[in-house]
């Protein structure tokens, strides 16, 4: 049974930090494409950070060079560094896997968003 359990969530002040957790179970973590998600209240939920199995990343333009995206095979752990943190990255932010595609292309390439598993997310609120 695949499980995706995210943390780190909080209230911070804009220009502030956070790092979210996913711990995952229940697959071959080190062969998945992993990403990070998040939806706004009244947006539809977007792609922000990808990576793939050989360590590929990809961003949504808006969090270039803010966010980093990262994972530790040895802890089945999927990991979002978020700096220099704005009012409008608020949202939930959900951790998601597609087992066995982690080699594909289509993961290494581009940001991934048709994922098989999902947590049930954690929450960042921002305040100006």
């Amino acid at each position: 049974q695949v499980q995706l359990v995210e943390s780190g969530g909080g209230s911070v002040q804009a220009g502030g930090s956070l790092r979210l957790s996913c711990v995952a179970s229940g697959y071959t973590y080190s062969r998945a494409c992993m990403g990070w998600f998040r939806q706004a209240p009244g947006k539809e939920r977007e792609g922000v950070a990808g990576i793939a199995s050989d360590g590929s990343t990809n961003y949504v333009e808006s969090v270039k060079g803010r966010f980093t995206i990262s994972k530790d095979n040895a802890k089945n752990t999927l990991y979002l560094q978020m700096n220099s943190l704005k009012p409008e990255d608020t949202a939930m932010y959900y951790c998601a896997a597609r087992p066995g595609w982690g080699w594909n292309a289509l993961c290494r390439g581009a940001l991934l968003n048709d994922m098989n598993y999902w947590g049930k997310g954690t929450l960042v609120t921002i305040s100006s």
